[in-house]
């Protein structure tokens, strides 16, 4: 194009030029903050209230609900006192007559530590001369001298569900050790204890990861996370009957694949990252509430003729899953049910080959084109979740540790966070007391005579 020769017309097309410099740029800025909003950086949400929310508080008659505290039997009563009458009546300082003794019943904490003492006899054998000392079943470990004033097995396994679990700080569960229970604790001490709690529980770290491998069904997901202040990647895995975590510097489904191997053929749910199309001999089942929230936000901001497409594909997701729904409610046989996957495959081919006008709309329609035979693997077998749900949930927890306290500093410490997530949201799934299990691992740990508590039945 040649330069107009006229300097008003040169002025102009350079101040059109500036413009265009400066449209491009607030347009990636204000892309940048869309998609960020959208990230589990931001608070969780679940939408605007409700236009007529349920009355507060506890219900009248049979919708009363269980009390939430109930008598104790009477073995577990460890204390018992007397609130006797006063000597005279409050009112009219005349005399009182005892007519009956009520009860009630009360639960507080201790507050005094429990210190205890171990006597550690120490000798030899005869026959080979070896160093032989004794172990009480309560003690952690066997170390004597400098390292012999220990925190507890309780303790240890308090301060490694309140940081890993309930998401406090170090700083934090040191000072709920002193405010509540009387028991010095520093940060670093208790970084420690995680860091040996993760040691002691990698054997069951383990046996979670074969456990995803031999799942027939996986829901993956990942979220960012941060290792010394560096950008990295908190990976969830959630199998038949454990969740597994990894934390690795990328996003990549190369770490799954070190987990459950690239030939792995079983059934993955995930959100339609591109990168776990290398697992190429599953049942992919992409999940359908990313799709419908993507098109919902493209009908917002669609007008004239442009709101048919996102219609069109929240019409046929909202059909697949009504229909899924009906066969679990016993109005649709599954013979039915699996016959209609050819019939939705259509319509989503049919809408998805004609081309859009808005960029956006044309993006989603690509993305459904590309995998169309990976959103309605839930219709030919109704165990196949629609929503890669279970992953999401499994996530959050370690989201809201992350906008608590930012990530970890080191990579042993990204490593014992994957360790100890993973073994504590097992137990859980297992109905498993988490403290207790900590507690019991610490104290077999080098205890030969002491078994190890048994994460997972077999099979």
């Amino acid at each position: 194009m040649d330069e107009p020769a006229c300097p008003g017309c040169r002025a102009l097309l350079k101040r059109v030029v500036e413009l265009e410099a400066v449209v491009a740029d607030l347009t990636r800025k204000l892309d940048n903050a869309l998609r960020a909003g959208k990230r589990q950086a931001a608070p969780f949400r679940k939408g605007p209230p409700k236009s007529e929310p349920k009355t507060p508080g506890r219900k009248a008659g049979d919708e009363h609900g269980t009390h939430g505290h109930r008598l104790p039997p009477p073995d577990q009563v460890n204390e018992c006192h007397e609130a006797n009458l006063p000597a005279a009546c409050p009112h009219c300082r005349g005399l009182l007559v005892e007519s009956e003794v009520a009860e009630q019943f009360q639960t507080e904490i201790p507050r005094l530590p429990i210190v205890r003492r171990f006597r550690v006899h120490i000798g030899r054998c005869a026959d080979c001369g070896q160093r032989v000392q004794g172990r009480h079943p309560l003690q952690t470990s066997d170390a004597l001298g400098a390292a012999a004033s220990q925190i507890g097995p309780d303790a240890q396994a308090a301060a490694t569900v309140l940081h890993t679990q309930m998401g406090l700080p170090h700083g934090k569960v040191a000072a709920i050790f002193d405010s509540l229970f009387g028991i010095d604790l520093t940060r670093g001490a208790s970084a420690q204890i995680n860091l040996r709690a993760a040691t002691r529980l990698e054997p069951d770290y383990q046996l979670v990861l074969d456990e995803v491998d031999r799942s027939q069904q996986i829901a993956a997901d990942e979220t960012g996370w941060r290792i010394g202040g560096w950008p990295a990647w908190l990976h969830a895995w959630v199998g038949d009957r454990a969740t597994a975590y990894g934390i690795d510097s990328q996003r990549s489904a190369a770490v799954l694949e070190r987990v459950i191997g690239v030939d792995w053929d079983g059934i993955l749910s995930h959100d339609g990252f591109a990168s776990y199309e290398r697992f190429t001999e599953a049942i992919h089942q992409q999940c359908a509430a990313h799709v419908l929230r993507r098109a919902k936000e493209l009908l917002a901001e669609a007008t004239g003729a442009a709101v048919r497409f996102p219609r069109q594909v929240i019409a046929i997701f909202t059909d697949a899953i009504h229909q899924r729904n009906q066969h679990l409610r016993g109005a649709l046989s599954l013979a039915a049910l699996q016959d209609l996957r050819d019939d939705f495959d259509v319509r989503l081919w049919e809408l998805t080959r004609r081309p859009r006008l808005v960029p956006e709309q044309q993006k989603l329609s690509n993305h459904l084109w590309n995998h169309c035979t990976q959103w309605f693997a839930f219709l030919t077998d109704p165990d196949i979740e629609a929503t890669n749900w279970k992953a999401e949930q499994a996530i959050r927890p370690a989201v809201v540790n992350r906008k608590v306290w930012g990530g970890n500093r080191t990579p042993t410490g990204a490593h014992a966070q994957s360790v100890l997530m993973s073994v504590l949201e097992t137990c859980r799934r297992q109905s498993r007391s988490t403290l207790d299990y900590v507690s019991q691992t610490l104290r077999c740990a080098g205890n030969l005579l002491a078994p190890r508590p048994v994460l997972l039945p077999t099979r």
